[in-house]
């Protein structure tokens, strides 16, 4: 059997370890995660996804802050894996932790490679207008996702997709991946293939001042945005000091000052932007829970009106 270590923090990277445990051929005989945070109202600590499930599994879990030391790299060595596994894992890996597993290192990303290297490639792929993204088995060197490509499956973007539903598409479509790529590494019959420089492209992290709606920007650009942030950090207006977030919309034709409400009625409120105008779907005020709008239509109509204009803490 191979000696698996495993690396990973949230749901998308718990699904992908609940494959690995169901797997005869191989023992996990690691897990790592991050440590516990804090958080909820009563800033309580929260064990990870990956952790959770881990020692559902009664598998050995590990939550260094750093595999940049001695003590860490000394631990993983001590546990002799064969393959190391990365999924959505968080933390930065050393050449001196890549060089430990004797098959090497996978990295399970959710992206096309060499498109959408980087921490957000899934919101990235939406708010860009891409159609389709995918899985890639990718065995780590120590550039930012550069290494050589072992497996990749292809999967549709659909234009009402947010970031939710496509990473629970992808976390189907991976563990087969990751189950095939263990196999055919250890088996020798995958032949890791360079990626193209050329073609690659960036999915920065995702700031939450980005969260923060521009009504000069195209209704199309703001409706992938507010679906790429959707379900963190949630897109967001300003309105009456407060702030507004958008769970949902949809891009209308329209026009008017950007920013401007040119429907409140009829259970809807659409605004008008740089180019076209934003049907507003599903929103949330502070204190309260994500509603449809025509609800909110009718607990806000002061506020919800026709020629408000959203945008800033005045308005």
């Amino acid at each position: 059997m191979m000696r698996i270590v495993f690396a990973g923090t949230p749901d998308f990277a718990a699904i992908h370890l609940e494959a690995l445990t169901a797997f005869p051929e191989v023992d996990v005989v690691g897990v790592y995660t991050q440590p516990d945070r804090r958080a909820g109202r009563g800033r309580k600590l929260q064990p990870s996804a990956v952790k959770i499930l881990a020692e559902a599994h009664s598998l050995p879990v590990y939550q260094p802050a750093s595999l940049r030391d001695t003590a860490a790299e000394s631990e993983l060595r001590t546990l002799a894996p064969d393959i190391l596994i990365v999924v959505a894992y968080g933390l930065l890996l050393p050449k001196a932790i890549l060089d430990i597993p004797t098959l090497g290192c996978i990295n399970v990303h959710a992206s096309m490679l060499p498109r959408w290297r980087g921490a957000a490639p899934v919101q990235r792929a939406i708010e860009a207008g891409d159609t389709e993204t995918g899985i890639t088995m990718m065995l780590m060197d120590a550039g930012l996702d550069t290494g050589a490509i072992l497996l990749q499956a292809p999967c549709p973007i659909h234009p009402t997709d947010t970031s939710a539903t496509l990473f629970d598409r992808l976390a189907r479509l991976g563990p087969a991946q990751l189950i095939a790529a263990v196999t055919g590494l250890s088996n020798g019959t995958l032949s890791p293939q360079p990626q193209d420089d050329s073609l690659a492209t960036y999915a920065h992290k995702i700031n939450k001042t980005e969260a923060l709606i521009n009504w000069a920007d195209s209704a199309r650009a703001l409706d992938r945005r507010i679906r790429s942030f959707n379900p963190a950090p949630v897109c967001y207006t300003m309105l009456n000091g407060q702030r507004l977030k958008i769970w949902e919309s949809q891009a209308e034709e329209g026009d008017g000052i950007p920013g401007q409400i040119i429907q409140a009625t009829d259970g809807k409120v659409v605004v008008a932007t740089g180019s076209g105008a934003l049907r507003i779907d599903r929103a949330q005020f502070p204190g309260g829970t994500a509603k449809p709008v025509g609800e909110l239509l009718n607990a806000h109509n002061s506020m919800l009106r026709e020629g408000v204009v959203l945008g800033s803490a005045s308005t």
